[in-house]
């Protein structure tokens, strides 16, 4: 019995309230931009930049430099393998030592003092995942001040509090993939419940914003039951998805993992109620962590992104950042193995379309 599900069955008999949210258009108040219905949308144009610029940067260009990489958490499978691709871009640069070091739980104020210690300690370049956008920005524009070059990756902070964000997907392409594979296994008249890590994450924000704005113009016959929070927290997740189950009944055809530790956090609740194959689980997760449920013909499927290839682009982009030759108003960057990849958004490196892993495939992936 992996270590999961013994946690997990622990704390099955724990009772977790449902924190619930009153609409699921995310928090983040920004405009949506729902994909069509079928076929391929063009990609959009990069516009103006609008990231910020360090302060009286030091040369850095093809010198040795030090980057401290601070995720929203360690000690999560996620961000190990984002790391893990940052370590195999800085050994194939050959000049550049990234260190990964983070709080242990998805706690702002935590993440925040990380970044401010590094500041003081001094570091060429800092790589972040928000916790919060905004109250992560005032310390990354402390940086930039201090002519610290400034990426983030995963999930994004204000822009002008770094130079450049790289993009695993862009939210409206998420919320295709998502609401498209859950339709797929529930039917378009089918009632579901989201799992998410917490109602101001900015990524996750953005993407139940553009999930709502989709399933409006796409498939309007969709139940929304609710939202909870579960704070990126296995065993937190594992009893809101539990709670959902014994809220709802029959009521409930799938739920939507926000995370990468809700998706098999919800698996588990579903498998141990026996409601493998009536209660769809689609949702954003490791390919790894999703293998037990869908070599076992509970779940059908996962969606990610190569994580690996995330924390790689990350630390390619940062070292064409300090090297000058990432520059405001470039369309794209050469990632290395990764080839050429696109700028979005004004500031933003785009990784690529969201992947659906099911029982053909997911067994070729390990991450």
């Amino acid at each position: 019995m992996n270590k999961l599900m013994t946690a997990l069955l622990g704390a099955s008999l724990l009772s977790t309230p449902v924190y619930a949210q009153s609409a699921w258009t995310g928090s983040d108040d920004q405009p949506n931009s729902p994909l069509a219905c079928t076929g391929e949308s063009a990609a959009p144009e990069p516009g103006e930049y609008n990231g910020g610029t360090p302060t009286n940067a030091p040369d850095r260009k093809g010198k040795d430099i030090t980057v401290v990489d601070i995720p929203k958490l360690v000690g999560v499978g996620y961000f190990a393998s984002t790391a893990e691709g940052m370590q195999e871009a800085a050994k194939e640069l050959g000049n550049i030592t990234i260190n990964t070091d983070g709080p242990t739980r998805a706690n702002i104020d935590e993440q925040i003092t990380f970044v401010d210690n590094y500041i003081t300690s001094g570091v060429d370049g800092i790589l972040f995942a928000a916790n919060d956008p905004v109250a992560i920005a005032p310390v990354l524009k402390k940086a930039l001040d201090a002519g610290i070059n400034v990426v983030g990756y995963d999930a994004d902070a204000e822009a002008d509090a770094r130079q450049w964000f790289v993009n695993q997907a862009l939210p409206n392409g998420v919320a295709k993939s998502m609401m498209d594979q859950l339709v797929s296994e529930i039917g378009e008249d089918g009632s579901f419940a989201i799992v998410t890590s917490t109602f101001t994450t900015p990524n996750q924000a953005r993407w139940i914003a553009e999930m709502q704005a989709y399933t409006e113009k796409c498939y309007p016959n969709l139940t929304f039951l609710e939202t909870v929070e579960a704070q990126e927290d296995n065993i937190l997740s594992f009893n809101q998805a539990q709670t959902l189950i014994n809220k709802y009944g029959e009521e409930l055809d799938g739920i939507l993992g926000m995370t990468s530790v809700a998706t098999p956090a919800a698996a588990e609740a579903v498998q141990q109620n026996g409601l493998c194959g009536k209660v769809a689980v689609v949702g954003l997760a490791l390919p790894n962590a999703m293998k037990p449920y869908i070599n076992g013909d509970c779940i059908k499927s996962t969606i990610l992104w190569n994580t690996v290839d995330l924390g790689y682009a990350a630390a390619q982009v940062m070292r064409q950042v300090a090297d000058g030759t990432l520059q405001p108003g470039a369309t794209s960057v050469k990632a290395g193995r990764l080839g050429e990849l696109q700028i979005v958004n004004q500031s933003q490196v785009l990784l690529g379309a969201p992947k659906v892993f099911t029982k053909d495939d997911i067994n070729d992936f390990d991450f």
